[in-house]
This record gives structure tokens, C-alpha cells and sequence, in this order.
């Protein structure tokens, strides 16, 4: 039996490169360099088929220790919930107020960036605020 060791998040999405550079913001990712024979990600983009172009765009973690996030266009908008999301790990072993004021300022960072605040959850110990990027995905700052 074999056990996966590499996989990526794959998004749906109307403009791939301006919701995978949201991403990179939110955690520090960076975009990977062009192929091969390419100077820029937009010289890349002009050699392809014009039906092509835009429609996809990656980020990576730049220490490889996070998984891949691959952002793909689709026709249909957002309409329901998502199945699956990111949890932001922001405040890890924070409790209490702290952990609230971790939480807070990263969302206030996040709203800067065309993030939108959702909701928070708080217990008095334990909190998490839930968010949605900038074309309506939903994430939680955890």
C-alpha cells in the first residue's frame, strides 16, 4: 500500500492569477517561476491559445512544506456553501483574549485585502472567525 505524500488545493474560480495572488497575501505563498523559456508568467500566458490564456494559476509555499494551491476558471459562479475549506492557523495554542486579538488583527489585515467577514465564534476560551476571499470562498481564521 502506498501513501500519498504530495497533493494541492484546487479552486474554482473566475480569475485564477487575481485569486491566487490574494492567496499568496493571505499566507505568505509565492508564486513559482514561469516554465522554461518563458522570462514571465505573462510571456507564458501569450504563447498559449487565446481560449487558454488566464486559465489557471498556481502558488506554492516557499519553504515545499504546504501544499500546492492551483486555481482554475470555470464558467458558473459561486452559488452554494463550499464542500471543503481552508482553516487559517493563526493563533495555534492562544486561548481566551489572546487568542481573540490574534484572530482580530489578522482579519483586519485580511479585510485590507478584499477579504469579508462572516461571523465570529467565541466562547470566552476558544474563538474562530469565518471569512470568505475575494470571490466568495469561504475560510475560517482558526
Amino acid at each position: 500500500m502506498s501513501s500519498i505524500r504530495e497533493f494541492h488545493v484546487t479552486f474554482d474560480c473566475a480569475d485564477p492569477e487575481h485569486v491566487a495572488r490574494f492567496w499568496c497575501e493571505v499566507l505568505g505563498y509565492v508564486v513559482p517561476p514561469p516554465p522554461k523559456g518563458f522570462a514571465t508568467w505573462e510571456e507564458y500566458d501569450r504563447s498559449r491559445p487565446a481560449e487558454e490564456r488566464g486559465a489557471w494559476f498556481a502558488c506554492v509555499d516557499p519553504s515545499g512544506v504546504g501544499p500546492r494551491l492551483y486555481f482554475q476558471r470555470v464558467p458558473e459562479g459561486k452559488v452554494v456553501k463550499n464542500r471543503v475549506h481552508l482553516d487559517v492557523r493563526v493563533a495555534t495554542g492562544l486561548v481566551g483574549e489572546e487568542r481573540l486579538a490574534a484572530l482580530e488583527a489578522e482579519c483586519t489585515r485580511l479585510l485590507a485585502l478584499g477579504a469579508v467577514r462572516e461571523r465570529l465564534l467565541y466562547d470566552g476560551h476558544d474563538a474562530c472567525i469565518g471569512m470568505r476571499d475575494i470571490e466568495g470562498n469561504e475560510f475560517c481564521l482558526d
